[in-house]
């Protein structure tokens, strides 16, 4: 073996490039990480407002998400994201006709399917037909198998439509998670996507989609832990360093060229977004990298109020009868310490409030989140401001799935890294990390230095 198959190069800070030049080198090579930003992170991230430490967006995981649970150990941050013991997820509804309602998705102990029956039989947001038919067409999506391609083409909607699922439902229910997951509603999303996020989540074991969330700002995991990390394992890692050109060498090898300087290396990992991957990939590297530019994508809007006292007892609850959708609880994480209250609203699916100026989203949420929260009416807004993240995530359209390509390129020594890339799952931090390791493993099997994977089922 070269000196420079001993060298791997990492473009991409985020998840999946962390993730990648981790396992790279824990399996003994010499890794440099290369991101453009002055942070690690990528879209899940922190910075600072005044005295609060503020998340760019809420983030959660389900305990299915094996692979970023992975990270979280990995990264030694396991206890600042802690799950819940059972998952437990107020929904409030105030448009019901009786007035404002609030009802629970939870778990008991039985076994699949039957750990949600008591919570979906008492379900107060739909009637008792509707119920049942959720039940029905529960045991339907079971026997689907997401990875198969006639399913990528279908869009969910229509198949809830066939089953029977009133528009109330899909609502209520169905895109109460949908959209939170995969970013899409229901017609606007992959079958196979679809079928991937609720058998694994809500139908394969009794304490899969339990929830968790950072009880930090996320910037202390995902870089100042990760940062740690990489340097723990001999990764040298450049920030605010922009990669200009990927170029095959003479000898089989690659060069990575930045603004500043030149690296060679026979391992280069791309974990960027895929426009950024499809500007950077050399001739021949793909069979039809155009591809890349046909995946679509789909903007979320975060909108942070802070008030001069509690007006929210739990730590968070999604909505119905409202632009709100979900809201959580980030007092304590974001350091703020004098009374008030600190809530962020997570804005999925938000093509039409992405680029409304700041005046007019305060105008729309504010009495929203009055309607909401009683005791809000009371309160003192002293902060309101949003954060965008108009390329938040892939779209996940029906056809996209044909569109994902996986690690592994056609030239040698070049492989692809993120969550749009083909995972199986709709773009989330568990799509990210996983596609972090399928490049590793896929860069040292081709180095003839396999290495056993953390996740045998994500190969």
């Amino acid at each position: 073996m070269s000196a420079s198959d001993q060298r791997a190069v990492v473009i991409g800070g985020g998840l999946a490039g962390v993730t990648a030049a981790l396992e790279l080198a824990d399996a003994g090579l010499r890794v440099t990480l290369l991101e453009g930003r002055p942070r690690l992170g990528g879209l899940a991230f922190s910075f600072k407002r005044g005295d609060l430490t503020v998340d760019n967006g809420q983030h959660v995981y389900l305990r299915c998400c094996t692979a970023y649970r992975w990270f979280l150990d990995r990264v030694d941050g396991a206890a600042l994201a802690p799950l819940q013991d059972r998952l437990d997820v107020p929904v409030l509804d105030v448009a019901h006709p009786r007035g404002p309602r609030l009802g629970r998705l939870r778990r008991s102990a039985l076994p699949v399917p039957l750990h949600l029956a008591a919570s979906l039989a008492t379900y107060p947001h739909l009637s008792l037909a509707e119920r049942a038919g959720v039940g029905r067409a529960a045991l339907a999506l079971r026997r689907l198998d997401p990875a198969d391609p006639a399913l990528d083409g279908l869009d969910f909607g229509t198949w809830l439509a066939r089953y029977g699922q009133s528009p109330r439902t899909v609502a209520a229910l169905w895109d109460l998670v949908g959209i939170a997951t995969l970013n899409a509603t229901a017609g606007d999303s992959s079958l196979g996507l679809a079928a991937m996020v609720f058998k694994t989540g809500l139908l394969s074991e009794n304490g899969a989609a339990d929830i968790g969330w950072a009880r930090v700002p996320l910037g202390d995991l995902h870089d100042t832990l990760a940062r740690k990390a990489l340097d723990a394992a001999g990764v040298r890692t450049e920030l605010r360093t922009r990669v200009t050109a990927v170029t095959r060498t003479e000898d089989g090898g690659w060069r990575v060229d930045t603004e500043g300087e030149s690296l060679d290396a026979g391992t280069v990992v791309l974990a960027v977004p895929q426009r950024e991957a499809h500007a950077l990939l050399p001739a021949g590297a793909l069979a039809d990298p155009d591809k890349l530019l046909d995946i679509g994508t789909a903007p979320i809007l975060n909108v942070h109020v802070v008030y001069d006292r509690k007006v929210l007892k739990q730590p968070f609850f999604a909505a119905l009868g409202t632009p709100v959708q979900w809201v959580f609880d980030r007092t304590d994480a974001s350091g703020l310490t004098d009374g008030g209250q600190y809530l962020a609203l997570s804005q999925s699916v938000a093509q039409d409030d992405i680029d409304e100026p700041v005046s007019v989203l305060r105008a729309k949420y504010l009495p929203e989140l009055e309607r909401l929260l009683p005791a809000a009416r009371g309160a003192k807004v002293r902060d309101f401001f949003v954060t965008r993240e108009r390329t938040a995530t892939f779209a996940p359209s029906p056809g996209v799935g044909r569109l994902r390509p996986g690690p592994r390129t056609d030239t040698p020594g070049l492989y692809l890294a993120g969550a749009w890339t083909a995972t199986g799952w709709p773009a989330t931090m568990e799509s990210a990390v996983r596609s972090g390791l399928g490049a590793a493993h896929a860069a040292l099997a081709a180095l003839g230095r396999p290495r056993e994977h953390p996740l045998q089922e994500a190969v």
